[in-house]
C-alpha cells in the first residue's frame, strides 16, 4: 500500500496524507513537475485528468479537468505559492465547485531508498472541510496517490 496513513485534524482544519514510495526524491518530484505524469495519477482512477497548462513555479498556475465516467468534465486549477523541488510545494487548489484550499507538498527520502510524501490541505474553514470530507475528498485523495507507485513502476520498467 502506498498511502500509509491519513489523518484529520478539525481544530486545525487540516487533513494530512501520508504516502511512501521506492524511488527517490527526484523521481517523486517528477509526478508533479512534468505534466504528463502528472495526469497519470492526479484524480481517482474514474476520474482521469488532463492537464491544459502547467506552469509550476512560484506565481505560476496549473489548470486541468477530470473527465468522469459518463463524459462529463469538471474543470481544477492550482495557483502556485512557493517550490523547492525536488521537496516540496505549495499551491492553492480550487475548482467552481469547492473553496479554494491550502495543498503543502513535502517529499523526503528515508533511509533504504524510500521517498516519503506528506500532503497537508489546509480547509478555509471547518464547515468546508465537513462538506469536503463528506463529498469524498479524502477517498478521491487517496485513491489518486494509490496510482503513483504504478506509475513509477511503468516508468522504471
Amino acid at each position: 500500500m502506498t498511502v500509509t496513513s491519513v489523518h484529520k485534524d478539525p481544530e486545525a482544519r487540516t487533513m494530512t496524507l501520508t504516502a511512501e514510495f521506492a524511488a527517490t526524491a527526484a523521481g517523486v518530484w517528477q509526478l508533479w513537475a512534468d505534466p504528463r505524469r502528472l495526469e497519470r495519477w492526479w484524480g481517482p482512477p474514474t476520474h482521469p485528468a488532463t492537464v491544459v497548462e502547467h506552469d509550476l513555479r512560484p506565481g505560476g498556475k496549473v489548470s486541468y479537468f477530470v473527465t468522469g465516467p459518463d463524459g462529463e468534465r469538471s474543470p481544477g486549477w492550482w495557483r502556485v505559492l512557493a517550490v523547492t523541488a525536488p521537496y516540496g510545494l505549495e499551491l492553492e487548489l480550487g475548482d467552481p465547485g469547492i473553496p479554494a484550499l491550502l495543498v503543502r507538498v513535502g517529499i523526503e527520502e528515508r533511509p533504504g531508498g524510500a521517498t516519503r510524501m506528506v500532503i497537508v490541505t489546509t480547509f478555509p474553514t471547518a464547515g468546508a472541510m465537513d462538506q469536503l470530507i463528506g463529498m469524498g475528498y479524502e477517498q478521491g485523495l487517496t485513491a489518486a496517490v494509490e496510482q503513483i507507485t504504478q506509475v513509477l513502476g511503468y516508468e522504471q520498467a
